[in-house]
């Protein structure tokens, strides 16, 4: 554990919450934003001078009673505990994380190659983009490279255009990261991607500081591709057994719909290229 990455979520989550949100009642002038150390403290049922030396790292052994008390105090959803006790270094098994296997395995290939109408990607904990079908390489053309889905978020100029509703494609992106970073902050490529993202995007910045937790959802994604137009599918993430770490996201259309269709054509529009190059470049 890093004391101070447990401090700096406690004090974000503590952050979000105001008085009224939990049927507190507010008193005096506050200097901050949300609630006030002791408050947490009483709702919790912690001693005020404890929770502080939790903040600041100077406790480093918060027991699971004390976490789940303050997961009930912060109002934390499933996946903000389990990062927490993360953080904490009290997840079951507390073994070291392994990195995340790089490579994929041919049969995963092989199985993302035999959807040819649905957009299929394999991701590591730190979104990057390991290996795709055709149809999520035509998808992702507009990326130049379309190598992390953080960085094509923030980063490429594409990427405000290509997420009809970016504001909610980079909470969630950053979410992603933050529950990343609850099995190995210190993973050097993690370390890496949040300085290039930090030092390049304000707004990246800002919603890392937030410490909202999430993993992948079955969301609707609404994005545009400047080939085809408009399109609207639905995704599902499945953890790969034989390599911890990464996920397999497969995008979803509605049968019949005009989505279906344009993925259809740009399906078309792809094997066309493709085949028009030479093999050497393929």
């Amino acid at each position: 554990m890093t004391d101070k990455h447990l401090g700096d979520f406690l004090r974000a989550r503590r952050a979000g919450l105001l008085p009224e949100d939990i049927g507190m009642a507010s008193y005096g002038t506050r200097k901050v934003a949300g609630l006030r150390r002791e408050e947490v403290a009483v709702l919790a049922g912690v001693n005020a001078d404890y929770y502080t030396r939790l903040e600041q790292g100077r406790e480093r052994n918060p027991s699971p009673q004390v976490l789940d008390a303050l997961s009930r105090a912060l109002r934390l959803d499933a996946e903000a505990r389990a990062h927490l006790y993360r953080l904490a270094g009290a997840t079951p098994g507390n073994q070291p994380t392994s990195h995340t296997a790089e490579w994929v395995s041919p049969a995963l290939r092989r199985l993302m190659d035999g959807y040819p109408d649905t957009p299929a990607f394999v991701l590591n904990r730190t979104l990057d983009v390991l290996a795709a079908n055709a149809l999520a390489d035509a998808l992702y053309s507009p990326f130049d490279p379309a190598d992390n889905l953080a960085r094509m978020t923030f980063l490429d100029p594409a990427g405000p255009h290509f997420y009809t509703d970016w504001d909610r494609a980079a909470q969630a992106t950053v979410a992603n990261l933050r529950h990343a970073a609850g099995f190995d902050m210190n993973h050097p490529a993690l370390r890496a991607l949040v300085r290039t993202l930090t030092e390049h995007s304000a707004e990246f910045t800002r919603l890392w500081n937030a410490h909202t937790v999430r993993g992948k959802t079955q969301d609707a994604k609404h994005l545009f591709h400047p080939e085809v137009g408009a399109l609207t599918v639905t995704s599902q993430a499945f953890d790969v057994r034989d390599a911890p770490g990464q996920q397999l996201v497969i995008y979803h259309a509605e049968p019949g719909s005009p989505s279906a269709q344009a993925l259809g054509l740009l399906g078309s529009l792809h094997a066309t290229r493709r085949e028009a190059e030479p093999r050497s470049a393929r």
